[in-house]
């Protein structure tokens, strides 16, 4: 690798002047094109959400994962398919009698050169770092979010170099998918102990690039890792491009007109400031971006929902006949059509979305209009009520949506009001209880179905886990548990099916609609996929020469 008086500067403190001095050469090298042929060997991106660490420790949201995801590797990752393929572990093997999985390690995995390790400026990864990884993981002083990953975890040991054991407590067939989490990421005694606290803003890992300069909210810039492990199919050592450079312009439209006017490679998302403009109502690109834009799709592993408090004493939401007549009462297909442009797919099935082994369309809720006015007049009949109603919890961003749902229920004879909070308000009451019907998502951690039925296993009620409805069904809870013990994902879809079938048939739920994933790419981008859990992946980015 070539060194530059900023590679020095890199692992020092940095003066007033010398911060400048950076500053203008990360700026004119990535953004001044005028100046050099070189801009399409830089990625940009812009992240709208502020960017609050670069330890893989902490990437518990999006705007942390992407970056860290070029920074650091794993023992595994996953494929555009959610698969599970060889990361710095290049095998593995399970035990099940045991419960032991034993992964054997790569020698050519080098972190990031850094003055920490000595002389040779960089070192090989061996099973003792993941040893080290994951002790500080779960270590309390740190107070990782992740730390759960590892709660089902009995012991893991070094057997030597390149052999690494990982003990589970109890059967989990979904644990290699977890392992593929950015919290599972190794990381060098030597940095952390050097910078404490600051391991956040000077990162150094194994991935595609490495760490050059961070001024918060302003720019981040990640250079190429020459000295990085993998290779494409035909040898070419990756990543293609020379550096990543990140804004973070607060606001979606400004982020919309950066990308149009090609200042920015991708957006990612479909924002309501823009939607229309971009976009038809049936989810196409507009005919005056089609020479310059890319529009990419796939099923997104997260299910939105309305949830019914069932501890509630309400009579409406102990009521069957309400919850189901809330599923039958509305049109999802309208309602994605209008309200998200089409980018979306109809939840008229169960709650586990379309991407995951175990999405089955089973028998769920579709518009049957007439259906939920005779369940309403049920209930009317049944307690005497003769004005029944319910109050949804939402924030601003669904309040659309929400909307929608009061006129069309409205019409069939359903009383809706809606209680609109800031979203730290609406998460608060939810997992304490205080809202009857709520409007919520799940985004799947690891790509199992199972991620999403522990949302009414019984001993997962909110606060010890993610049961915000507080559902219980001895039936579900025995196949959730026997779920757990099978390791051939065709044996746990069959369970799958069933447990979705359950909950969709006391409805303590009304999913709306499983999301997409969306991306909009400069023409001139090649290789950057997209996958389920909408992680981005720059390590086969090309750009065309203009």
């Amino acid at each position: 690798m070539r060194l530059t008086p900023f590679y020095i500067l890199q692992y020092r403190s940095y003066t007033f002047l010398g911060l400048i001095v950076v500053l203008f050469f990360s700026l004119t090298s990535c953004n001044d094109t005028s100046s050099n042929d070189r801009d399409h060997l830089v990625f940009r991106y812009n992240e709208h959400s502020n960017i609050s660490s670069l330890d893989p420790a902490f990437a518990r949201n999006p705007q942390n994962i992407w970056p860290t995801n070029q920074l650091f590797n794993g023992l595994v990752q996953l494929d555009d398919n959610l698969n599970v393929k060889p990361d710095i572990a290049k095998s593995w093997t399970i035990n099940d009698s045991t419960l032991t999985y034993t992964f054997k390690l790569r020698d050519d995995v080098y972190f990031h050169k850094s003055e920490l390790f000595g002389q040779d400026s960089t070192r090989t990864v061996t099973a003792d770092d993941f040893v080290y990884s994951f002790d500080r993981l779960t270590d309390e002083k740190l107070a990782s979010p992740g730390s759960w990953v590892m709660s089902n975890v009995e012991r893991y040991w070094a057997e030597n170099d390149s052999t690494f054991h990982i003990q589970l407590q109890q059967p989990f067939p979904a644990f290699l998918g977890l392992l593929s989490m950015r919290y599972c990421s190794v990381v060098p005694m030597e940095a952390v102990d050097h910078y404490g606290n600051d391991f956040r803003s000077n990162p150094i890992g194994t991935g595609p690039f490495h760490f050059k300069l961070w001024e918060e909210n302003v720019k981040l810039v990640l250079r190429k890792n020459d000295l990085y492990f993998e290779t494409d199919e035909n040898g070419t050592p990756l990543p293609y491009l020379e550096a990543v450079a990140i804004t973070f312009l607060p606001d979606k439209q400004s982020e919309f007109l950066q990308f149009v006017q090609g200042k920015l490679d991708f957006i990612s998302g479909l924002d309501n400031s823009y939607k229309d403009e971009i976009i038809t109502t049936t989810g196409k690109l507009q005919p005056k971006y089609k020479e310059e834009i890319k529009l990419i799709t796939t099923p997104y592993l997260n299910t939105e929902y309305l949830g019914f408090f069932m501890g509630s004493t309400t009579s409406e939401i102990e009521s069957e006949e309400i919850r189901k007549a809330v599923n039958y009462g509305f049109d999802r297909e309208k309602m994605v059509t209008y309200l998200r442009n089409g980018m979306g797919i109809p939840a008229v099935n169960g709650v586990i979305p379309k991407g995951l082994p175990g999405f089955a369309e089973i028998e769920g809720y579709d518009y049957q209009p007439e259906k939920a006015k005779q369940l309403i007049q049920q209930y009317i009949r049944e307690t005497g009520d003769t004005q029944p109603s319910i109050t949804i919890g939402t924030n601003s961003q669904y309040l659309d949506i929400c909307e929608y749902i009061q006129r069309e229920l409205e019409k069939l004879g359903l009383n809706v009001e809606i209680d609109v909070m800031p979203p730290s308000t609406l998460r608060q009451m939810k997992s304490t209880g205080e809202l009857d019907l709520f409007r919520a998502s799940w985004i799947a951690d690891y790509p199992d179905a199972e991620n999403y039925l522990s949302l009414f296993y019984s001993e997962n009620f909110t606060p010890n886990g993610p049961n915000y409805t507080h559902y219980k069904s001895e039936v579900f809870d025995s196949l959730y548990e026997t779920s757990l013990s099978l390791s051939r994902i065709e044996d746990r879809k069959h369970l799958y099916e069933k447990m979705d079938s359950i909950v969709m048939a006391d409805a303590p739920i009304v999913p709306l609609y499983y999301d997409m994933a969306i991306r909009f790419v400069n023409k001139d981008v090649s290789g950057l996929g997209i996958n389920p859990q909408n992680f981005l992946v720059l390590k086969k980015v090309k750009k065309k020469k203009r």
